[in-house]
């Protein structure tokens, strides 16, 4: 079972990160914040190219995860990264079909295969 779902793209790479956001939100996610990583770094006079983490949140399934073991806060809000490497554009996130494997004794039934659902088709629809 793979950590991360990654995806390239032929949208530009602003054209990703509109589609994460939009479909974020038809998803029934919201976003919570978007991290300039590139602005970021670049103020520390380091260069990447772009790259920026889309932080998104399901309330109703934050509240289940923390009420199974708090310690899963360590994992959220839920990211989608979006970035360029080699001229090509990536849409990534995070499975959260991985959890149980970090938190074995939290009851998370189907929980995270749903959300895990949802991640990749939210990055399938951005693409």
């Amino acid at each position: 079972m793979n950590f991360d779902y990654t995806v390239t793209t032929e949208r530009s790479f602003d054209e990703a990160v509109a589609a994460v956001e939009k479909e974020t939100r038809t998803a029934g996610f919201k976003v919570l914040h978007i991290h300039d990583v590139t602005a970021t770094l670049k103020e520390k006079n380091f260069e990447i190219e772009p790259f920026k983490i889309i932080e998104i949140c399901n309330a109703k399934s934050a509240y289940t995860v923390l009420k199974a073991d708090i310690r899963i806060g360590l994992c959220l809000p839920c990211k989608i990264n979006v970035y360029q490497k080699g001229g090509k554009i990536y849409i990534s996130g995070m499975r959260p079909i991985v959890l149980p494997q970090f938190f074995p004794q939290a009851d998370l039934d189907s929980l995270p295969t749903e959300v895990d659902t949802i991640t990749r088709e939210i990055i399938d629809r951005s693409r």
